[in-house]
């Protein structure tokens, strides 16, 4: 009898905390400023791309979902590696969505500790403190983002296939960007003379492309869809080229929740099976791509300098 009574016991406590953990909600981190993967601004309903995957898998695994906001920088010293890293290490988060899958993000840090990106709840201490870093581990990929070919007006028509063919078009970019590599190195520089440096978070790179300044830009593409969706009436055109070498994105956690990772990999195979992840990037005005060969892309700049 006491023996039944202590088996009883121990099933009750892990019945218990498995329910619990199931109560226990979801956390993902995502950037609040990069529609049309995720948005959040103030007196405004929360959308995105990642926002509708990050609802939809946190319903597939049972568990209510909490976003955590944060906001990413676009400058030359921001590292969106190091800033994950630290919101997942500090336990603002479980998960970050919309992390662009290379061998180059997912290695273990060179440092310590790092600064943690502003967020939404962050009081002062929080943005003055370091926090310590763990090892990041990837979910499966669940979209492809490549780079395209946007062009100006003055260059409407004209046929991309290759970087190449941007040869005699003024050409505008972010200086540090990965479009910086590649329009710089490409032809061992043929293309030097004709572009024009922006510093990133100052320059208004699409709307001086807009404005007829410059012929054409090497941009993200889901970059490209949130100023279409921003200004319908723009004149930028996309060329409809895409560089042949670009990332998937995907999650990232911390290596030691192996279980979630699992469980988040079962609801995406399930999600994609049922072609929800397209239907969410079509309702974000997400130009959706789906996951490409290698998950993790190797060494970019590598592979951009031998191209």
């Amino acid at each position: 009898m006491r023996r039944w009574l202590a088996v009883w016991s121990v099933a009750a406590m892990l019945a218990a905390a498995t329910a619990h953990a199931a109560d226990d909600p979801l956390k993902i981190c995502l950037d609040e400023d990069r529609p049309p993967l995720s948005v959040h601004h103030k007196g405004k309903p929360d959308a995105g791309f990642d926002m509708l995957l990050a609802q939809a898998i946190a319903e597939r695994m049972g568990r209510p979902l909490k976003i955590q906001w944060f906001e990413s920088k676009l400058d030359e010293d921001s590292s969106p590696q190091l800033e994950a890293n630290a919101l997942l290490s500090d336990g603002r988060c479980a998960l970050v969505g919309g992390y662009a899958l290379t061998t180059d993000s997912l290695v273990k840090p060179g440092m310590k500790t790092a600064r943690l990106p502003d967020f939404t709840g962050a009081t002062r201490d929080d943005r003055r403190r370091r926090v310590a870093l763990g090892v990041l581990t990837p979910s499966r990929p669940y979209v492809y983002s490549p780079m395209t070919v946007v062009l100006g007006p003055k260059a409407q028509g004209r046929k991309i296939a290759d970087i190449g063919d941007l040869a005699g078009l003024r050409l505008v970019i972010e200086s540090g960007s990965l479009g910086d590599a590649i329009l710089m190195t490409f032809d061992k520089g043929r293309l030097i003379d004709s572009i024009t440096h922006l510093v990133p978070g100052r320059g208004d790179l699409l709307g001086a492309l807009n404005r007829g300044d410059h012929d054409a830009t090497l941009i993200d593409l889901g970059r490209f869809d949130a100023y279409r969706a921003a200004h319908p009436d723009t004149a930028i055109t996309a060329s409809g080229y895409y560089y042949p070498i670009g990332a998937n994105r995907g999650y990232v956690g911390l290596a030691g929740e192996p279980a979630l990772i699992e469980a988040v990999n079962k609801a995406l195979t399930e999600l994609a099976a049922e072609d929800k992840i397209a239907e969410f990037g079509k309702q974000a005005g997400l130009t959706y791509l789906p996951p490409r060969e290698p998950a993790i892309l190797g060494d970019v700049w590598m592979k951009i300098i031998q191209r």
